[in-house]
């Protein structure tokens, strides 16, 4: 099914370093986000990860990335087939939290990775991370192993196919 394109994903560049940073700073978003990636002007080189700032409208809203799963030999997802993505995210500007823009643009950006070729797409949300968890249900994904530590921490390994 094609999605609406109501958002936009505009490649994040050093310009966007302060803003990620603040929003990274919030308590709503440091709960989940226990990294502060990308933090340094380097970050945004990393071939394997694309970096995207999310937008509704004039407003910017948030953070998406995605990744091959492929793109480190520790990586949780490794044994998945080749091309598929990992994505991550969060919404920074709080004022829009709670008002279904988290599963909406999670599957918009979705229907991309799909028609880009990706034979599935996974996500790692804390087992704790009900909000994110729920997020990630509307938009498609399943549970597929149990709850399992990795170097990134403890996850609930959750995937989509198209």
């Amino acid at each position: 099914m094609k999605i609406a394109s109501r958002y936009t994903f505009r490649r994040a560049t050093v310009d966007d370093l302060n803003p990620l940073l603040d929003w990274q700073a919030q308590p709503d978003v440091r709960e989940w986000w226990d990294t502060t990636e990308p933090s340094h002007a380097k970050d945004f080189d990393d071939a394997r990860v694309v970096r995207c700032i999310v937008g509704l409208g004039d407003q910017l809203i948030g953070y998406m990335q995605d990744y091959t799963v492929h793109g480190w030999d520790d990586h949780h997802f490794r044994d998945l087939s080749k091309g598929s993505r990992g994505i991550d995210q969060f919404i920074g500007e709080l004022t829009m939290t709670g008002k279904g823009h988290g599963p909406s643009f999670i599957a918009q950006r979705l229907q991309t990775l799909f028609e880009e070729g990706a034979p599935v797409v996974a996500t790692d949300p804390h087992p704790n991370n009900r909000r994110a968890i729920a997020a990630y249900k509307k938009a498609g994904f399943k549970k597929f192993r149990p709850a399992e530590k990795t170097p990134w921490g403890l996850v609930l390994p959750m995937a989509v196919y198209p």
